[in-house]
């Protein structure tokens, strides 16, 4: 279709007769106009759908030298911000309903118009955006224009993209496709060169626009009202990685901390996501300045008290990482007798230990006793401070079945043995008690029918290992003890793994 029929169905000539191409108007003079259909038909459906169609066709027919014409630099300022304000009241016409209150979220139902609405603001950008790339416009002046316009639409697929409740098949593969075409036209390898480019290139990247974009929506009264807000924003926060993290911390910071302190779980176990990303791709120096790192630990572990397994596992995780920016483990060989001092890791271990104690929930108990060995690694011989009830939960986790994985009694059996190696001289005493509960264990196993023949001899082995190394520690005790028991009373797989501990 010629340029010049385009504008009249747009409406966008200067009289009402045909212009012809050479009399086709300056782009300049057309985007405001284009942007001002754009918003009144924002509210109407069918009229906005046929309007981004004709647009589409537009951005796929016209001359890229009209699109961009090579203008003067001191002009591309103007031009950028029209296209600027056209993309914004494009991407408005697929713009997700907002929540009435902070309490509540939008039903499926309200979502309906929006995936078809999206597939088409979709297909224009793409459209425009191939246009683009046909000019060569990634080079001179003209490359701060994608700058300004990626943002938005980077922003613009990520919420498409996903599977959730405002998208379909058909707006996800356009999104997909809208994010392609981006990468292919700026030469960007991937999302997260997008988002922060690279040491080499004149451009440091589009997040600071893509935050410019997010952080009024992210704020405290605000963030809840839409629901895509807090996913592009985890998303994006997920891409950038070390060094390119801690000079935008202040800006990505404060909302994660707002996802963690909501009180469904859906969006802590987002906000604990994000805080544990920062801590792992920020500098320790950087987390610790303006003492945000403690901050960081007090948002966390207050998920300790919670009773949802999910959360509890995500913050036991982050917990762990952050615990070596606040300060220097108690296993780490420093001289100093600074390290011997209860720290932060004795609070989190105290309190991990003793919601094991108590805890009766299998989802709970194998999240717990997953992290437990994780813990009494980085303790080293600091344990010794927990001996007492950590061998009330040994011994309580290791007579419930949990069957027929057995991860809770295969984890505690490891933790077992991480424990008598650093804690050694004060097992002695405990032995006997450890011994008789071993000793169950091994009758447990061989009496029950329901256990895969792997996870039996695993559990024999492990139970095995166990019992050589409380006989180390115990000064030969322990195997003088089995030497006594009655073989007869012993299944085969019984007294197979006895012998296998009394080996020397």
């Amino acid at each position: 279709m010629e340029l010049s029929s385009l504008l009249q169905d747009l409406h966008l000539s200067s009289s009402g007769k045909l212009l012809p191409s050479r009399e086709v108007p300056p782009i300049t003079e057309l985007l405001p106009r284009l942007r001002e259909k754009l918003i009144a038909a924002a509210n109407k459906q069918s009229e906005s759908r046929a309007l981004i169609g004709q647009l589409e066709q537009l951005f796929l027919t016209a001359d890229p030298d009209w699109l961009f014409p090579p203008i003067r630099t001191n002009e591309w300022v103007g031009l950028k911000a029209e296209y600027a304000h056209l993309i914004r009241a494009l991407i408005g016409c697929a713009a997700l309903p907002l929540c009435s209150n902070d309490c509540s979220s939008l039903s499926p139902a309200a979502y309906q118009s929006v995936p078809s609405q999206a597939t088409a603001v979709c297909s224009a950008l793409t459209a425009l955006l191939q246009n683009y790339g046909k000019g060569g416009g990634v080079k001179g002046p003209a490359a701060q224009l994608l700058h300004t316009l990626a943002p938005p639409i980077y922003v613009f697929a990520v919420t498409h993209f996903q599977e959730q409740a405002w998208t379909s098949s058909s707006s996800r593969d356009g999104a997909q496709r809208l994010q392609t075409v981006l990468l292919k036209v700026g030469g960007w390898k991937d999302s997260a060169h997008l988002l922060v480019g690279s040491k080499e290139e004149e451009h440091e990247g589009i997040l600071t626009g893509v935050l410019d974009i997010l952080q009024p929506q992210m704020s405290k009264d605000s963030w809840q009202r839409c629901e895509a807000v807090k996913l592009v924003f985890s998303w994006t926060l997920l891409q950038v990685t070390r060094p390119s993290l801690s000079p935008h911390l202040h800006r990505l910071l404060p909302p994660s901390l707002l996802l963690n302190d909501d009180y469904r779980p859906e969006n802590c176990m987002l906000g604990v996501r994000c805080l544990h990303h920062i801590v792992l791709h920020t500098a320790a120096a950087d987390l610790r300045h303006f003492n945000q790192a403690e901050v960081v630990y007090q948002a966390v572990f207050q998920h300790l008290y919670t009773n949802q397994a999910a959360v509890i596992q995500l913050s036991l995780s982050c917990l762990l990482d952050l615990l070596l920016v606040l300060e220097k483990p108690p296993s780490s060989p420093d001289p100093s007798s600074s390290r011997r001092k209860p720290c932060r890791h004795d609070d989190v271990l105290r309190l991990i230990l003793t919601h094991m104690e108590v805890e009766h929930k299998m989802a709970l108990r194998r999240v717990y006793a997953s992290a437990l060995p994780l813990y009494i690694d980085r303790m080293g011989v600091a344990v010794c401070r927990h001996l007492k009830r950590l061998e009330r939960v040994l011994l309580g986790y290791l007579e419930i079945s949990d069957s027929p994985e057995e991860t809770n009694r295969l984890k505690i059996l490891d933790v077992l043995q991480k424990t008598i190696k650093a804690a050694w001289p004060r097992m002695e005493a405990r032995s006997h008690a450890l011994l008789l509960c071993l000793l169950r264990l091994l009758v447990d196993v061989s009496s029950d029918r329901q256990l895969g023949e792997s996870v039996r001899r695993e559990l024999m082995d492990q139970t095995a290992t166990s019992l050589r190394l409380l006989d180390a520690c115990s000064h030969g005790r322990v195997q003088l003890l089995l030497q006594q028991v009655d073989s007869s009373c012993c299944s085969s797989d019984v007294l197979g793994c006895l012998a296998a501990a009394m080996e020397k």
